[in-house]
Formats: structure tokens, C-alpha cells, sequence
């Protein structure tokens, strides 16, 4: 991908979140595409296996797989991806963590291509990638409409993007979390129905971390309220008052 490179970095300190809502894909679709068919291929290649792995995580908490929707929480300072699935009657629950094996920059947003940073913010899967050069990946949104618009106030241009989730353990810019991971969260999105998606030093900083912290809050998570209070410590007061008053 040429957003990111692979690369060996250093421990970082900030935190993103990526957000992904999924759920149930049309029964009835027309011919695949040549890239659909790839991911078909990879499917029937990872699929057993993968489904396999999450399987006891899945019925530990009572939920069907495939689940009716799910999140990805990614928290730079712990190097995690955290797993929430809903279903079967349950709302957003977290099942499991992955190590993040790779990734860099330091504290603070993405601003243009070339920077090594990691994006933060609240980001949609766009595409799942069945031929990556880091085994698979799921490709994000970024930059977004958020990010488009911070960086017209700062007068920032070339942004960067093919942010994506990835296997291997080294990366630059995205976020490496080994083949195994990989194959799973590439199958889950699959099965899930990513299709139905919904996820610097500058003055609307501020505004990113609250709308972080904001969101956080309402996802179950081990690490979620150490993570919410470390947001709100790196937050102006009037960043924090903000914060206490979003919906």
C-alpha cells in the first residue's frame, strides 16, 4: 500500500479509535467482480480457520457469528485492537484484543502524507484488500470529511491515505497486527457485511479528542475508562469542559 511502509518503530503514546458498524450484506447480488473474486479466493482459503479461532470467543458471550454488527477500538499507547461484536440480543460487547505488532509517529493526528503518523479519529472500513503486500488488510476511510475539513482551516494539503489494517509485524503509517489477526478480521468483515460500514499541533485538536473521548464512552471495553481519563489529562480545560457536556 502506499500509505504506509513497513518499517521497525518505536512505542507511541497517542490514541486513535475506528469505529465500524456492520451489518447484513443483500441476498441476492449480481456477478462478482474480479476483485470480489479475489476476496471470494481468500475467503475459502482463511475462512475455516479464521472462523475456527473466533468461534470460542464468540460463545463465550453468547453471541452468533457472524455478529450483527462490530467495532474496532485501537489504542496506540497499550498497542491494541480491541474486538466489540453485537447480536443475538446483546449490544456492543467486547470479545478479545489483538496485539498491535507494528505501527509508528508519535503523539498527535495524521496531517499529510509522508508523516508516519498513525490517523486518529473515527474511522469506516472502505474496502478489504485480498492481495496486500502485508498478507491482507482492511483499508480505512481516512482522511475523511473531518480530516478534509481541519486541514482546509490549517491550509494543509496532500493529507496521504491508503491507511489500512494489516498483517506482518511492521509498518509506517498503518497499523500491523500479524497474519493471524488479519485473516480473522478480513473473514469477519467479509461475513459481517462491511459494505453497511458506518467509524497536530492546531486549533482543532481539541476538538478531535473530545469527539474521541465522546465516542469512547459509549463502547464497553477493559481499557475504556483508563484510555477515556488519559484523553481528558491531554485535553485543555476547555477541551475537558466540552467533553462534559456532549451528547
Amino acid at each position: 500500500q502506499a500509505g504506509c511502509r513497513p518499517r521497525m518503530l518505536p512505542m507511541i503514546v497517542a490514541m486513535f479509535a475506528i469505529a465500524v458498524v456492520a451489518g447484513c450484506t443483500a441476498a441476492l447480488r449480481p456477478r462478482p467482480t474480479p476483485g470480489e473474486q479475489a476476496i471470494a479466493e481468500r475467503i475459502a482459503q482463511y475462512g475455516p480457520g479464521a472462523r475456527a479461532r473466533l468461534a470460542p470467543f464468540f460463545a463465550a458471550v453468547g453471541i452468533a457469528y457472524p455478529p450483527e454488527r462490530f467495532v474496532l477500538l485501537g489504542f496506540e499507547r497499550e498497542r491494541e485492537l480491541h474486538l466489540l461484536v453485537a447480536g443475538s440480543g446483546h449490544d456492543l460487547t467486547f470479545i478479545r484484543s489483538y496485539p498491535i505488532q507494528g505501527m509508528s509517529g508519535t503523539l498527535g493526528p495524521k496531517l499529510r502524507q509522508g508523516d508516519g503518523q498513525v490517523p486518529e479519529g473515527i474511522y469506516r472500513i472502505i474496502y478489504l484488500n485480498p492481495n496486500s503486500v502485508a498478507h491482507l488488510s482492511l483499508a480505512l476511510d481516512y482522511p475523511n470529511d473531518y480530516d478534509r475539513t481541519r486541514a482546509a482551516e490549517d491550509g494543509r494539503d496532500t493529507l496521504g491515505g491508503d491507511i489500512m489494517i494489516h498483517g506482518g509485524s511492521m509498518s509506517s503509517g498503518c497499523v500491523a497486527i500479524g497474519d493471524e489477526a488479519a485473516e480473522e478480521l478480513f473473514v469477519l468483515a467479509a461475513d459481517a457485511g462491511w459494505r453497511d460500514a458506518v467509524r497536530a499541533p492546531a486549533a482543532w485538536v481539541d476538538d478531535l479528542y473530545v469527539r474521541l473521548r465522546a465516542a469512547l464512552d459509549h463502547f464497553p471495553s477493559e481499557r475504556r475508562q483508563h484510555t477515556s481519563d488519559e484523553v481528558a489529562i491531554r485535553l485543555p480545560e476547555r477541551a475537558t469542559a466540552a467533553s462534559q457536556s456532549a451528547p
